[in-house]
């Protein structure tokens, strides 16, 4: 998930700017670490979103989302693209990272499956480590570091993926990167 953006410094401020708004707060980077964001606080008019409904049990929500969000990840990191189908909505959508300088989307579960079924075999030993799980809702930001070998030594990246989750799968999975 090599970008060759010559300017991923505003796509990536844009990308933390918008998180800020939406969660209120200043990303960190750390060990694997879970935030999940309550109506609390979150502000007034964000309340009254009609996305949000405040008579909704938000942690089970929320929750719900973080399960998607992780089964996910792990059937990503066994590079297993049926499992992976299993995990997404009939019409989710992939924003690549590449090529740049704006990526390609990828609409349906179909086409979604063949392109990571095709991406596994291309990048056999590619790992994402999960560096912070931010979950609000129904949406989800994961800061992530990808590694594998390139020309057989260690090579990684870093990026942002923002999600968004429907009944319990991913329904959007929006790719970012550092460099």
């Amino acid at each position: 998930m090599r970008s060759t953006n010559r300017h991923p410094i505003p796509i990536l401020c844009a990308v933390i700017v918008c998180a800020v708004v939406l969660f209120g707060g200043w990303l960190t980077a750390a060990k694997t670490r879970e935030v999940a964001m309550s109506h609390a606080s979150m502000n007034h008019a964000s309340m009254n979103h009609a996305s949000i409904n405040p008579e909704q049990n938000e942690p089970s929500r929320e929750q719900s989302t973080r399960t998607a969000i992780n089964n996910f990840n792990e059937a990503f990191n066994r590079h297993d693209a049926d499992a992976l189908g299993a995990f997404l909505t009939d019409d989710t959508v992939f924003e690549d990272t590449s090529p740049a300088p704006d990526g390609r989307r990828i609409d349906g579960k179909t086409a979604v499956v063949d392109f990571w079924r095709g991406w596994f075999a291309r990048n056999s030993d590619a790992h994402f480590d999960a560096e912070e799980v931010i979950v609000s809702g129904n949406r989800a930001v994961v800061l992530w570091v990808y590694r594998k070998k390139r020309d057989g030594q260690p090579w990684h990246i870093r990026g942002v993926d923002v999600f968004t989750v429907r009944d319990g799968k991913v329904a959007a999975k929006l790719a970012y990167v550092k460099g």
